[in-house]
Parts: C-alpha cells; sequence; structure tokens
C-alpha cells in the first residue's frame, strides 16, 4: 500500500523541522555561552540569554522548526512524524563538531546512524492514523480513563523532578533535565496534534475554534511550551549538545508514541510482525544512543591516550600502578 499523499506532506514538514530544529540547538547554545561569558548563566538560574541576539536567532529557528513540526501533526500520525526527529540529532551532533568543537568520536557518528536506522525502521512500519473530523473526537479520545491516567502520572512525576530533584541533581545528571521536557512533550505533542487537526479542519471551512476544547488544547500547549523552553536551556547551559540532543530525542520519541499509543490507539490494527520490527527499531535507536552517551568525551580525548572506559571499581586503588 503507497503512502498517502497527507503523509508525504507530513514527512517533507518533519523533515524540515529537524534540520531548523537541530541546527538551533547550536546557535541557541553559542548564545548561551556568549550570555554566561557577561553574565550568570542559565544553568545557574540566571536569564541574561534574553539579551543575547545569538540565543534569540536560535530561538526564532527554533519556532521555524516547531511550525513546521506543528503542521506535520496536522497531517501524518504521531508514530510517523515523531521519529524523524531523528535527523536533528545528525545536524547538532555534525554543527557541534565544527562550531562549538565538540569533537565527536567515530563511535558517535555510528550511534546517529542507529539512531537513523532505528527510526526509519519505525517511519517503514508505522501504523495508519484513524480518520477525525472533529476536535471533539479527539477530546472523547483525551478523555478516556486510559489517557486521563498517564496525564496524572506525567505532571506528577514532572513535579517531583522540579521540586525534589532538579535542586540536587539537575546539574549533574542530564536526565532530570532532559525528563522534564520529554514527559511535558509527550502532552505538548497531543494537544499539538489536536490543535494541528481543527486548524486544519478550519480551513477547509470547518470552524473548530467554536468549541472551547478547542482553546484548552491551545493553553495546554502554552503551558507545556514554556517549561520545555526553560528546562532545555538549562540543559544546553550544563551539556554537551552531541548529547542533549540524542538522549532528549529518544525520550520524546518513547513518550510521545506511548502517549499517542494510549490516547489514538495506533497499535489496534497492527500485527504482531509490525510491532516487532517497530520495537526493533526503538532497540536500534537506544543503543545509538547509548554509543553517543558512553563516547561523548572520548572526541575530546589526546589521540596520544588511549581512551578509558571502565572507572576504578571500588576495590580498587585509583593511584596504584599499573599491573603492568
Amino acid at each position: 500500500m503507497g503512502i498517502s499523499t497527507d503523509n508525504v506532506h507530513g514527512l517533507i514538514l518533519a523533515i524540515s523541522s529537524s534540520v531548523f530544529i537541530g541546527s538551533s540547538f547550536i546557535i541557541k547554545k553559542k548564545g548561551l555561552k556568549k550570555a554566561g561569558m557577561t553574565g550568570r548563566s542559565a544553568g545557574s538560574g540566571g536569564y541574561s540569554y534574553l539579551y543575547e541576539p545569538w540565543w534569540w536567532a536560535g530561538m526564532i529557528t527554533m519556532i521555524g522548526g516547531e511550525a513546521a513540526n506543528f503542521a506535520a501533526y496536522a497531517f501524518a500520525p504521531a508514530i510517523l512524524v515523531t521519529p524523524l526527529g531523528a535527523l536533528s540529532i545528525i545536524f547538532s551532533a555534525v554543527l557541534a563538531h565544527f562550531i562549538l568543537e565538540e569533537k565527536l568520536h567515530i563511535f558517535g557518528v555510528l550511534g546517529c546512524n542507529l539512531c537513523v536506522v532505528g527510526s526509519v525502521t519505525i517511519v517503514l512500519h508505522a501504523p495508519q492514523e484513524r480518520a477525525i473530523e472533529s476536535v471533539t473526537q479527539v477530546w472523547d479520545l483525551a478523555t478516556e480513563p486510559g489517557f486521563i491516567v498517564y496525564s496524572v502520572l506525567v505532571v506528577i512525576v514532572v513535579c517531583v523532578l522540579i521540586f525534589h530533584y532538579v535542586p540536587r541533581y539537575g546539574k549533574t545528571h542530564l536526565i532530570v533535565y532532559v525528563g522534564i521536557c520529554s514527559l511535558m512533550g509527550s502532552l505538548t505533542v497531543m494537544s499539538v496534534k489536536a490543535l494541528g487537526i481543527g486548524l486544519k479542519l478550519t480551513f477547509e471551512g470547518s470552524n473548530q475554534f467554536k468549541y472551547f476544547q478547542t482553546w484548552f488544547f491551545l493553553v495546554v500547549v502554552m503551558i507545556c511550551c514554556l517549561l520545555q523552553i526553560n528546562y532545555l536551556n538549562k540543559a544546553l547551559d550544563t551539556f554537551n549538545t552531541a548529547v542533549i540532543s540524542p538522549v532528549y530525542y529518544v525520550m520524546f520519541t518513547s513518550f510521545t508514541i506511548l502517549a499517542s499509543m494510549i490516547m489514538f490507539k495506533d497499535m489496534d490494527h497492527q500485527n504482531a510482525s509490525q510491532i516487532a520490527t517497530e520495537v526493533c527499531g526503538f532497540i536500534t535507536i537506544l543503543s545509538g544512543t547509548f554509543l553517543l552517551h558512553k563516547t561523548k568525551d572520548m572526541g575530546n580525548s589526546s589521540p596520544l591516550e588511549p581512551p578509558v572506559f571502565l572507572s576504578p571499581t571500588p576495590h580498587q586503588n585509583p593511584n596504584a600502578g599499573s599491573p603492568h
């Protein structure tokens, strides 16, 4: 079965979005670095980056990418659009290598390739989206018990991360900032999907803004986006861009597809072979992310010294001489 015209439009918009978003990571980090030299850094709770033109250039680029992504969700299912965010990993990692001098090791390149292969696997076996003719239909799906439970759990976990873990581990554990962005991102995408459908139907002649549900989804998008921007800035200012991008991608994609499965029941009409292939695609992506994370500092090590993979065990004296 060939790909539909709507899905083609969605794919083109999603790829364009990845190019803009991947580039925005680098532009924004350049602005954050310049702002940190003249004021309090974002990682320390400062907002001096708001006066930095480079940061705003990156923000505008990201908005352009998110706008393309927003439009993509109106044409294609989330499980098809979201994995294409892997392309932003490639652009941000390569640009970070050349512009920010955050060296990318050969294993990092392999990790990027694995992320793309896994994403393509998921895209090729993605389920068809159900036909939706009104925002009220999306509201009915969002108010079913399964998705309500998921949403409540997300809000609780995010609150725990913000109020308990951020003050203690935010500057040392990447997963804290990225976890907040990814969890809120899954709710953002579901609301963006609803809002995108509403806009699409409105432009086709069926006004969806007469329903309060459309405005509710708009408010959710605004709140979630503000939280994501704030904590993504902190992550970018504190950690290596080449690592933030893939980890954020995998977590965001995983939670988004999970939310889409719960809300839109994407896999109800798939057979075991299709589901297994998609799971393999995720494992491939996770493998690529693992390589990127484990080799993040290898590109900056001296070429004359072999990279060290293992830290001393609790019973090993790190100051002891070589056994050889």
